[in-house]
């Protein structure tokens, strides 16, 4: 029985993909997250401005 047959190929796809959608995710929750930040210290920078 060989090791490369479809149903190991399919098995190992799926699962390469979710960790790479994971890590994808993980990656825009930072960016937004970090938009929210960058937000909040401008607004609050702002507003002892004036």
């Amino acid at each position: 029985m060989s090791r490369n047959n479809e149903g190991n190929i399919k098995k190992h796809n799926d699962k390469l993909h979710k960790a790479q959608d994971k890590a994808k995710k993980a990656a825009i929750d930072r960016k937004e997250k970090l938009k929210q930040i960058t937000k909040k210290f401008n607004e609050g920078k702002s507003s002892e401005n004036e």
